[in-house]
């Protein structure tokens, strides 16, 4: 029973938890108890979870001299990389905050990486909402790890460039599971796949972003020191290289876009799909794959995937890293990858946990960060939610929440991006002209 409680207390409302919203959360939260003890008896996944003392093993360990020592996998990076951000701060070209909610430990991570891995113009952005008892390391080491992985593949595609075979073999592995090139633009539904006319750079990161994903969630099968058979986490991840932006969503965070219409006024495009279980194509994969998708009746507002014969663990989104025990039933860690290509109309990119997004729309969150300071939007939107938390939902804990705002200036992204191709161009008819 203990065990149940500890787990109970340490799960977010992804896994089957208290309703967002409702008035009776006490009732709620003695339902998820209820689900949380049957799953026990019934030996499930969660049987094993947080099992070993009442000492938390995720943090610290003590060795036989008392002393405590920090467990492998448990950190990140502690030394310094030129460029790289996983803290609360800002930078000239972007802005990042991230404030733990009332749930327990923070279980959010995001990361901003200027000239990504030495690539010159190029910036890597992410933001990870784990859950589950090790979520928040989950989050920690995808966000560690996964842009590592994803610059391997990227110089390994390109040195390959010219070869079919890797085109043909990354298509075939993945087609299955319904991943699509999307481009923004297109007003399209989630459920169809769009084929587009690729640059070297977007055919190139869309192959990487593929292999990463399936390289990351192996690694966490693997992982000696992280129980990822019920914890993982969300990854919506972004690749900017001069005017080229390629998504990569993993799960519910989003990815929206600050850019002027017609009328010169500021509006909000979605990037990303929130990947729910609801989703039609979602739905369908996971019922092949003989998981249930159904909603719990003090939250008919959100669908959950649960295992066959069992109601449990109850995970409100359709594709996560991690999750194992999902893994047979329907669950992927297959990238939903689109692409933009930006224009002098576009001013900034937002990347958040769901934490923002359950309480601010997109058109909300457009206007909180383009009214602050580039140095303080972030914080401006993480505190805008806390407060919106509050007012809407004051019988709920609020949620983690973690933002990267990601701005454009036009005075050197786009007037760098023509004084390159008048190179290119100059560099032609230099060559033509030597040639006649």
């Amino acid at each position: 029973m203990t065990q149940a409680v500890e787990v109970l207390n340490r799960y977010g409302t992804d896994m089957v938890g208290e309703p967002r919203g409702s008035d009776s959360e006490c009732l709620a939260g003695f339902e998820c108890f209820l689900n949380i003890v049957r799953a026990l008896g019934m030996g499930s996944c969660i049987s094993e979870v947080g099992a070993g003392g009442s000492s938390d093993p995720l943090l610290s360990d003590s060795n036989t001299d008392g002393k405590r020592r920090r467990l492998r996998g448990s950190s990140s990076f502690d030394f310094r990389v030129p460029g790289r951000m996983s803290s609360n701060g800002s930078s000239e070209v972007a802005s990042m905050f991230c404030k733990q909610g009332r749930k327990g430990i923070n279980q959010d991570a995001m990361l901003v990486w200027e000239n990504f891995c030495s690539k010159e113009d190029t910036i890597f952005c992410g933001v990870f909402d784990g859950h589950g008892p090790y979520g928040h390391k989950v989050a920690k080491k995808v966000r560690d790890s996964f842009p590592l992985k994803l610059n391997a593949q990227w110089d390994l595609h390109q040195k390959s460039r010219d070869g079919l075979s890797d085109h043909s073999s990354a298509n075939g592995s993945y087609k299955s599971e319904g991943n699509g090139f999307r481009l923004v633009e297109e007003k399209t539904s989630p459920t169809t796949d769009h084929e587009l006319d690729e640059t070297d750079i977007t055919f190139t990161l869309r192959e990487s972003f593929l292999k990463a994903c399936k390289l990351m969630d192996k690694e966490l099968k693997m992982h000696p020191d992280i129980d990822c058979f019920c914890s993982g986490t969300t990854a919506v991840t972004l690749v900017k290289q001069g005017l080229d932006l390629v998504i990569g969503n993993i799960g519910d965070s989003r990815a929206i876009l600050g850019t002027r219409d017609h009328d010169d006024s500021l509006i909000a495009v979605q990037l990303t799909i929130d990947l729910k279980p609801n989703l039609p194509r979602e739905e369908e994969r996971i019922r092949l794959r003989r998981g249930r998708v159904f909603s719990l009746q003090n939250e008919p507002e959100v669908a959950r995937v649960w295992l066959p014969n069992s109601d449990f663990p109850g995970l409100a989104m359709a594709r996560a890293f991690g999750d194992f025990c999902l893994k047979d039933f329907g669950l992927i860690a297959v990238p939903d990858i689109s692409y933009h290509h930006l224009t002098e109309k576009d001013e900034f990119v937002v990347l958040a946990t769901d934490g923002i997004w359950d309480v601010l729309s997109n058109e909300e969150v457009v206007d909180i960060v383009a009214s602050a300071p580039r140095s303080t939007a972030a914080r401006a939107l993480v505190e805008s939610a806390v407060q919106a938390w509050r007012a809407k939902y004051p019988f709920c804990k609020v949620d983690d929440c973690a933002a990267v705002c990601l701005f454009f200036d036009s005075d050197t992204d786009f007037k760098s991006n023509d004084t390159k191709g008048k190179l290119v161009s100059e560099a032609s008819i230099d060559q033509s002209e030597h040639l006649s």
